[in-house]
């Protein structure tokens, strides 16, 4: 058996029919030429097929081991049929609004716990002779970006190879990775706190952490780091999380962005995160709101070095830090330069502390938010943050499956108990997609995503380009 690490074992603490805790990727494909109407369903049968299931695919949650600790342990055996699924959209009912509405519905329901907790759905009958494959997996098992090189994996860089092997066929385990769960988990079985300080590194790095939490508390510093619970409680993106779920994008060519980072000498970040400003602020004009502070965003970090030894592996190292955006503004050129600015300062921050100290941090500011989730006070209490937005990086060139180019790449996250919306960017083949997901609370989600594309424009206006 393997047990959990701390910030895994959190995802199963915090999980609740209003708050599932699994990540999903939207993929939408054209039918290859020949390939025929049936072609969808000819591919949910070779996925039937292949029933080798490597780990982590194979892997069950124990919540009762001799260690105390949660552990995984490969079941005895894997039914496909149990996590692989057909859905045909009908003629007349199959256009972008409706693959939506079906991604929300198959987004909402927790994961059995008593089997491996991860599902795929192919999706027949979609508009211009495309289907779509949800793939969905419990955020315990991999974050974002592993479970995008897990989807990569599977897929092929040509249209002649169509060998088919689904993502449930590779082992994902390596030396690395379990060498890391070890580091991790060997502190487990005593307390929490024992954990939590460890080793040096990681003490050292939560005392400098604090220190420059507590500068910037006093006013000597700006946007070292945004602190905790100062958001506005006033914006419609926070407050108890409901079980329904609704889905929106926005996709923008990378030439876009790129023209504007070259005139501005800004990165993708900086630009991506000035378009969604824009648009919150647009979408809470209409909702009556006007703030009088920067929105507030949570930003997951991949804490994992590149080119280490547990970089492609599963479970999640990550961290979640609070970053303000620009102070409301009508001038897109300013607000750029203002989102920059935050977001150079919070990557210094990031850089001058230990993994493990952001680690830590973020376990103790995601535990205060479940505490205020569980106790229902989201609606009352200042939120932690006002939405999360994460920047997954995908691949530059075209993949296929089975001869079936993937058109879009999309990624669905979840949703904490106290958010009714959460934001993914997600880069592949020339274009950045925002997905977002929220609660069907939420008014009108539609209109947010339909913002950023004018936010763009506006952009393109601000730094002489359009």
């Amino acid at each position: 058996m393997t047990r959990l690490s701390l910030l895994d074992l959190a995802f199963f603490i915090a999980e609740s029919e209003a708050s599932p805790k699994h990540v999903a990727g939207l993929h939408i494909h054209r039918i290859p030429k020949g390939g025929g109407a049936n072609f969808a369903k000819q591919l949910f049968e070779d996925f039937l097929a292949q029933t080798d299931v490597e780990p982590p695919f194979d892997q069950v949650i124990h919540f009762l081991s001799a260690g105390l600790m949660p552990s995984w342990s490969a079941a005895e055996a894997v039914n496909l049929t149990q996590h692989v699924f057909f859905h045909k959209l009908k003629a007349g009912a199959n256009d972008r609004e409706a693959l939506y509405a079906l991604t929300s519905q198959l987004h909402e329901p927790l994961l059995d716990r008593s089997r491996p907790l991860w599902a795929v759905h192919v999706i027949a009958g979609l508009w211009d002779k495309q289907f779509a494959v949800y793939y969905k997996m419990h955020h315990a098992v991999a974050d974002g970006i592993t479970m995008m090189r897990w989807g990569m994996a599977s897929l092929r860089t040509t249209p002649d190879d169509l060998t088919v092997t689904p993502v449930w066929t590779f082992d994902h385990t390596h030396r690395g990775d379990r060498s890391r769960k070890k580091r991790l988990d060997q502190a487990v079985a005593g307390t929490v706190w024992k954990q939590l300080t460890a080793n040096s590194k990681r003490a050292v790095g939560i005392g400098r952490l604090t220190a420059m939490l507590g500068l910037e508390a006093v006013k000597l510093t700006k946007n070292a780091i945004a602190l905790p619970f100062k958001a506005s409680g006033a914006t419609p993106f926070t407050g108890n999380a409901t079980p329904g779920r609704q889905f929106a994008t926005a996709a923008v060519p990378m030439a876009r962005i790129d023209a504007i980072r070259k005139v501005a000498r800004a990165t993708l970040n900086h630009v991506a995160l000035t378009c969604l400003d824009g648009a919150m602020h647009r979408y809470l004009a209409d909702e009556g709101i006007a703030l009088d502070r920067p929105i507030t965003i949570q930003m997951p970090v991949n804490l994992r070095p590149e080119g280490s030894p547990g970089e492609k592996a599963g479970g999640n190292k990550i961290g979640i830090i609070l970053v303000d955006l620009s102070p409301p503004t009508d001038d897109a050129y300013v607000r750029l330069r203002n989102v920059g600015y935050s977001l150079r300062n919070v990557r210094a921050m990031i850089d001058s502390v230990s993994p493990e100290a952001v680690e830590t941090y973020t376990i103790l500011t995601g535990l205060l938010g479940q505490i205020a989730g569980m106790l229902k006070l989201a609606d009352v209490v200042t939120p932690l943050g006002n939405t999360l937005v994460s920047n997954v990086p995908g691949p530059a060139a075209k993949l296929y499956l089975k001869g079936a180019e993937l058109t879009e790449m999309h990624p669905v996250s979840t949703l904490p108990a106290t958010h009714l919306l959460n934001i993914t960017l997600f880069s592949y083949a020339g274009t950045l997609s925002f997905g977002f997901i929220a609660t069907d609370a939420l008014p009108n989600l539609a209109r947010l995503a339909a913002y950023v594309d004018e936010e763009i424009t506006a952009l393109e206006k601000a730094v002489g380009i359009a």
